[in-house]
């Protein structure tokens, strides 16, 4: 009877989740009540000692704090990067007159940035610079729609590019040489197989613009030293054996000095110190994986994912099913759950780190997310800022983003089979 309960309070959570703009409740709230209800269920089971839950929670908790500290850190340099428009030195990149190979080349740009942004921080990004340059709405539309497949499929193929990605790595599920080894092909394949049919979508030219690339004071350089922070962090991991959190605090660390010792001759520019800047963090967003993470920790230690693994495995019987399934799960459900969930339900002594399957879910649910305009951060925000109908994309977007998947997937198995 408390595992129904507990199961109906996490399906009742999840809603909330996923209709947090119909409801009009933050997806954070959501997310931090249903993991504190879980918890208090949890302790109620007479099966196993509170003393038992209370020592699964503070282990489970060390995980998942390395991975808040971890977001906050890569959200505050990227944040610092924002606030001195060094992102307008991207503008200068996007001088095309053909309406397919602006397409092509927007794809390409939001892939690699995605790699080392977040693909949320991404997709914002891009959508930005397009709005200022093509004004038709449906030209509009369907590159916004490939911004999305790309940042998607951009951030899968680093341990820094995608939460999901990021999670499987600090677990220790993945290492970032495999990550990267193994999904570059997949992730790229994935974006090219869908831009192939869209580009057929677009004619003629985009008309005259004029984009500005300007940045503001020292943006260069904080761009550059921004990216440099967000990627080392592989190595300063390699190098010093700390976990990834370290490395990505420690780059804010040396980012913040150097823009103090820029600005503080300059009182008019306080704005761009990183003590005023980290206030715009997104922290609801931070708070949603804090909650979401906890709650997932709360059906594991009942026993719910490992249910739901055994299920799985009798009925799909197949690694690459499961995560297929899980890939296209993420289409309707946010993948950071699901992906906790897998992480959950098989353990790493049947699945050892930087096995097929991790690799496989890292590849599913990074790009999966995609084919539905509702299915990942990047989508979302599309549909936000530009207004994009659910049913537009569906026409025009999903095929192809669907196309892009299975291809990905297809190069991977592949490239198993190979090498």
């Amino acid at each position: 009877m408390l595992i129904a309960a507990i199961i109906a309070v996490f399906i009742l959570g999840y809603l909330a989740i996923i209709f947090e703009h119909k409801i009009g409740v933050n997806k954070a709230t959501s997310a931090l009540l249903t993991a504190g209800l879980l918890w208090i269920l949890v302790f109620q089971t007479k099966e196993t000692l509170p003393q038992q839950h209370l020592h699964f929670l503070q282990e489970e908790l060390g995980g998942v704090i390395q991975i808040v500290l971890f977001l906050l850190g890569a959200l505050a340099i990227v944040e610092v990067i924002n606030a001195h428009k060094g992102f307008a030195h991207v503008s200068s990149l996007l001088n095309i007159k053909s309406k397919r190979a602006f397409l092509w080349v927007v794809g390409f740009i939001t892939f690699f940035l995605s790699a080392v942004l977040d693909n949320l921080t991404t997709a914002i990004v891009m959508i930005s610079l397009i709005r200022k340059v093509v004004h038709d709405k449906e030209d509009r539309w369907l590159i916004g729609g490939a911004i999305v497949i790309a940042a998607n499929a951009g951030g899968a193929w680093t341990p820094i590019g995608d939460v999901t990605t990021t999670m499987l790595w600090i677990g220790g599920q993945l290492s970032s040489g495999a990550i990267i080894k193994s999904l570059f092909l997949p992730s790229i394949a994935c974006l090219v197989l869908a831009l192939i049919p869209m580009q057929f979508f677009l004619k003629g030219e985009v008309p005259e613009h004029s984009l500005d690339a300007k940045g503001g004071p020292h943006s260069l350089l904080i761009l550059i030293l921004g990216v440099l922070a967000l990627v080392s962090v592989p190595l300063f991991k390699y190098l010093t054996g700390l976990p990834p959190f370290m490395g990505i605090l420690f780059g804010l660390g040396l980012l913040w000095i150097i823009t103090d010792l820029l600005h503080h001759n300059h009182p008019e520019r306080h704005n761009l110190r990183v003590a005023e800047v980290i206030k715009h963090i997104d922290i609801p967003s931070v708070v949603f994986f804090l909650g979401i993470l906890l709650a997932v920790a709360a059906l594991q230690e009942v026993g719910v994912l490992k249910a739901m693994a055994n299920y799985l495995d009798r009925t799909l019987n197949s690694q690459a099913l499961i995560a297929i399934f899980i890939g296209l799960l993420s289409a309707v459900v946010d993948n950071v759950p699901l992906v906790a969930a897998a992480m959950g339900m098989y353990d790493v002594s049947a699945y050892p780190p930087d096995s097929s399957f991790w690799k496989m879910i890292a590849y599913a649910a990074g790009t999966g997310g995609s084919i539905l305009i509702i299915g990942s951060a990047a989508g979302v925000v599309f549909m936000g800022l530009e207004k994009v109908d659910f049913f537009y994309y569906l026409k025009r977007v999903s095929i192809c983003a669907a196309i892009g998947y299975f291809g990905g997937f297809a190069v991977y198995l592949l490239q198993q089979s190979f090498f």
